[in-house]
C-alpha cells in the first residue's frame, strides 16, 4: 500500500532518476542533486544518502546535502502548517477532525512513543516530512517537532549513507563507475 502511494507520487520515477544522474555529474550538480532528492518525500536523507555513496559521491558530500534538503523541505513544511493551523483554529471550537489512515497511524505512534518516538520510527513507516506535518496537525508543539525530526533526519541520513559506504566497499567500485 505504502508502495503504491510513492509510486503514485512519482517517488519511484523521481529516484530512478536522480540515481541515473550522479554517476557522471560534476561534483556541484551531485550536491544539488542530493538536496532536490532529500527534499523529495520518500527520497529523503535516508535514501539520497545511501543512493549518493552507492554511486560513487563521498559521503562528506552525500550525506550533508540529503539531510540538508531534507531538513529544509521539513522545517518549510512544519513553520508553514503551524502558522496556518494556528490561524485555522484562532477563536474556533475544535471540531471532528478527518479520519485518515495517515493520520491514525501518526496519532497511533505519538500516543504510544510520544513525538520523539514518533519522529525518529516514522520513517519506517512515512516520509517524515508527512510525520511532521500531522504532528503538528494534531497538536504537537512545532518547536518539539522540528527538534526531533532534525535529530531523526540526521541519523537517518548518517545510517544509511554510510551503510552505502559499507555496500559499495564490499561489491566494490565496478558498479558505481567511481
Amino acid at each position: 500500500m505504502l508502495s503504491d502511494f510513492f509510486y503514485d507520487l512519482g517517488v519511484t520515477d523521481a529516484l530512478i532518476w536522480l540515481a541515473g544522474q550522479l554517476g557522471g555529474a560534476e561534483w556541484w550538480m551531485q550536491i544539488l542533486l542530493l538536496v532536490l532528492g532529500g527534499a523529495i518525500p520518500g527520497i529523503e536523507s535516508y535514501n539520497g544518502s545511501f543512493f549518493g555513496t552507492f554511486f560513487g559521491v563521498h559521503p562528506a558530500m552525500a550525506i550533508p546535502s540529503a539531510v540538508i534538503g531534507n531538513l529544509i523541505a521539513t522545517l518549510g513544511l512544519v513553520m508553514l502548517l503551524s502558522a496556518l493551523r494556528t490561524a485555522a483554529t484562532r477563536n474556533r471550537r475544535e471540531k471532528e477532525k478527518k479520519d485518515t489512515w495517515v493520520r491514525r497511524r501518526v496519532l497511533r505512534a505519538a500516543e504510544r512513543y510520544g513525538v520523539p518516538g514518533a519522529c525518529l520510527l516514522g520513517p519506517l513507516t512515512l516520509p517524515s516530512q508527512i510525520t511532521a506535518a500531522v504532528l503538528v496537525a494534531i497538536g504537537a508543539k512545532r518547536n518539539q517537532v522540528l527538534l526531533w525530526q532534525a535529530i531523526s533526519i540526521l541519523l537517518w541520513g548518517v545510517a544509511f549513507g554510510l551503510f552505502g559506504e559499507v555496500i559499495l566497499r564490499w561489491i566494490g567500485p565496478d558498479i558505481s563507475g567511481a
